[in-house]
């Protein structure tokens, strides 16, 4: 008769551990689940990294108006608004910073959503959007740019007298891109072949 209380005892030893066991188990979810959201809130309130420069963009209006005042190149972001690589290319090569220098003292930049809705008059001619409730309906004066190559992205280079020079289709990385803008600016076009140019070039740019 006397084992049966020590049973109960050694059963009651055995539920109490049992419990601490539990509660430490708990204790120690618990601290990670406080330690993970402290880190996420910190991750998400922390400050901005200061904004660098930036490239000066205009409307395609803006920019002949200004060309006619100073005339200076023109260079077209063709892009999209559902267009992946163009969003890839405002993340990383339009913001880095030999690009930016370099296309604010030689270009006049402009953003064209080769969808947008309105008319545009560009050398005595009104182009307008013929679908503009549409889904991926082009612009007329896009594709009168782009020869009716509806790519995304695509940039187009305009000269002083508004005469187009080229269109570079697809994403460019900085360091490529730095030397399509150099020939352009420094109207290398005109004397040398691109290949030439670009096996000579020495830029700065860096990804």
């Amino acid at each position: 008769m006397n084992k049966i209380p020590q049973i109960f005892v050694l059963f009651s030893q055995k539920i109490n551990l049992m419990k601490r066991i539990l509660l430490i188990s708990l204790t120690i979810v618990a601290s990670a689940l406080i330690s993970f959201q402290a880190e996420a809130q910190s991750q998400t309130t922390q400050t901005p990294p200061a904004s660098g420069p930036k490239i000066k963009w205009m409307d395609f209006e803006e920019a002949v108006a200004m060309n006619k005042k100073k005339p200076k190149k023109i260079f077209l972001d063709m892009y999209t608004d559902w267009c992946g690589w163009c969003k890839k290319m405002d993340a990383s090569t339009f913001v880095n910073p030999v690009i930016v220098e370099y296309m604010n003292e030689n270009y006049y930049a402009v953003k064209f959503n080769a969808e947008r809705k309105d008319t545009v008059a560009f050398n005595g001619i009104d182009y307008v959007n013929p679908n503009p409730t549409g889904q991926r309906s082009s612009h007329q004066l896009a594709q009168e740019l782009m020869g009716g190559r509806m790519s995304y992205p695509s940039f187009l280079f305009l000269d002083e007298d508004l005469k187009k020079i080229t269109t570079v289709p697809g994403y460019r990385k900085a360091p490529e891109f730095e030397s399509i803008l150099h020939y352009i600016g420094e109207d290398a076009y005109k004397t040398q072949k691109w290949e030439e140019f670009g096996a000579t070039f020495k830029g700065t740019a860096v990804e």
